[in-house]
């Protein structure tokens, strides 16, 4: 019988519901989102690419017999995996398959040298590496170097390891589970694409993975009808599109990797409806000759962001592509999500509002905060800072760091914004990349942002350089397109024009091309190590 303690209280008899209101109202997990969007659409095609397609029922089975190998392997709850592979339809499955099966998966970026993925092995204790057979010769290395590898799999025969399609049970698509993870398990651990310090691994526990999917699902402009072209690494941000493209019973095209013309060519194959760019990536399509030729009519939304994008080269892709971008703004340390910015907010005439990263997705709590981290007033400069499910649980084995980076209650961005009146926000810069020259502090973003605007101008770095007089001194270094000229003088004045003498360049130098992260921003730290010197002062 029900018990009444007290008047119109419920209490219920102990062992029955009381103790499953627990399992009642807990959170839907990361693993469990991704097999019942495998359910709902089995005869589709998930995954394409050089034409083998795999149906969702096919990808659920191989993750079934995926998860059964990692598990006779000896897999433990909380152990490492990586994956190292260009794109293709395994890279999905592996980090997939790792938190499906109690493990946390860490990418390894394919441009990596073998010193960046010795220290991730070692660092994230990867137990378990999956790798595309063209880097059959860095698996071996790293399974002789790395202290924790255990077992590499490879994406067929690779002369080293166990290849994967041999090695993994057939296992039918009932047999895949939701996986033994709870909402804040660590699914992912994910090295930032940061320029300077040592290496962070971000913990995205599988709450944070859920509300990514969610964020890119609804903050995010997306066609109903989708088939996303990826060409970007899947293993990394880009493959935050993948589970809403699937949720929406569409189908992932895959590209190995990034070349402008055989992606205007994909797209028309394809018939894309859906794309993610970085930046560069979006000059290169503007620069390359295929592109007034090419069909894009059925691309109607692409995505960009890892880095902010000049304004006025973003008004040319929307004259010569067509009102089709939406602007990503995260980072790892929140899933990646954070704000975006619209297709219909790209006023195309509006270079101000092309340079805000948009308004907050739902779900994701934003604040620009002062150096007394109190909220600074509409129009001024603070520290963009974030809460929400989507927060990191931290650095991994980096507690100090972690400290800092959430205190107070709010993951701390690094990223210097502005908030109009308007709710749109601006990020102005990064903290570190600020110059300080004669007592001034100086945002490099808004000095790129002119520069990119003369008609020879692809791209543009600036950076802080040493000098006695001012401390530091303003340097631009500027890439041409194909055919321009510039000179240095008109560059400087031309700034000067636009932002005043305290911003112009002191130097411009003219370079083939700049140094990029592996997710597509310019590499301040390598550029600054050219004037700097190897030493950690970056004040003069």
């Amino acid at each position: 019988m029900n018990r009444m303690t007290g008047p119109g209280r419920y209490s219920a008899p102990a062992g029955t519901v009381a103790e499953a209101m627990s399992d009642l109202h807990r959170p839907t997990t990361y693993s469990e989102l991704v097999v019942s969007v495998l359910e709902r659409f089995p005869d589709r095609v998930a995954f394409e690419q050089d034409g083998r397609q795999l149906s969702y029922r096919r990808v659920a089975g191989l993750l079934a017999g995926w998860v059964a190998l990692l598990r006779s392997r000896g897999l433990q709850p909380g152990d490492g995996v990586g994956v190292l592979s260009p794109n293709r339809p395994e890279v999905w499955l592996a980090q997939t398959a790792a938190p499906l099966s109690g493990g946390r998966y860490t990418a390894l970026h394919p441009l990596g040298s073998l010193e960046d993925h010795l220290y991730a092995c070692d660092d994230a204790e990867l137990r378990y590496l999956f790798v595309d057979p063209a880097y059959s010769e860095r698996a071996g290395e790293l399974l002789e170097r790395a202290a924790s590898v255990e077992a590499v799999f490879t994406f067929g025969p690779a002369g080293v390891g166990e290849d994967i399609s041999v090695a993994a049970p057939s296992v039918d698509p009932s047999g895949l589970g939701p996986g033994p993870h709870g909402p804040e398990d660590i699914g992912y651990l994910l090295y930032t694409g940061g320029t300077t310090g040592v290496p962070k691994a971000v913990m995205l526990p599988e709450r944070a993975l859920v509300q990514m999917v969610y964020g890119v699902a609804l903050g995010w402009d997306l066609p109903a009808e989708r088939r996303y072209l990826a060409c970007a690494p899947i293993s990394h941000a880009a493959g935050m599109l993948i589970v809403p493209t699937l949720m929406a019973g569409g189908t992932v095209v895959l590209q190995r990797g990034f070349d402008p013309g055989a992606w205007l060519a994909g797209v028309s194959a394809h018939r894309a409806s859906l794309a993610l760019l970085v930046p560069t990536m979006i000059y290169a399509v503007l620069d390359h000759p295929d592109l007034d030729g090419a069909d894009l009519s059925t691309l109607a939304t692409v995505m960009y962001g890892a880095s902010p994008i000049s304004p006025s080269r973003l008004a040319e892709a929307i004259d010569r592509i067509g009102p089709v971008f939406c602007q990503l703004y995260g980072q790892t340390e929140c899933a990646g999500i954070t704000t975006s910015l619209w297709k219909s907010d790209h006023l195309r005439h509006d270079l101000d509002r092309l340079a805000s990263c948009g308004r907050p997705i739902p779900g994701v709590r934003v604040a620009v905060l002062g150096d007394d981290d109190q909220p600074v007033p509409d129009g001024e400069p603070g520290e963009i800072c974030v809460q929400g499910q989507g927060v990191m649980a931290g650095y991994w084995k980096q507690p100090e760091l972690t400290d800092t980076t959430l205190a107070g209650g709010w993951l701390r961005t690094g990223d210097v914004a502005v908030r109009g009146d308007d709710g749109f926000y601006t990020i102005v810069d990064r903290k570190k990349d600020m110059i300080v020259s004669g007592g001034f502090n100086i945002f490099p973003r808004e000095i790129e942002d002119v520069l990119s605007t003369h008609p020879a101008v692809s791209a543009a770095a600036v950076i802080g350089v040493p000098d006695d007089k001012w401390g530091e001194a303003v340097k631009a270094l500027v890439v041409l397109r194909p055919g321009g000229a510039a000179q240095a003088e008109e560059l400087v004045a031309l700034v000067r024009e636009r932002k005043g003498p305290i911003q112009a360049p002191k130097s411009v130098d003219f370079v083939d091309a700049l140094p990029l992260t592996p997710v597509g921003k310019a590499d301040k730290k390598v550029l600054r190590a050219r004037y700097w010197g190897a030493g950690e002062r970056r004040v003069h």
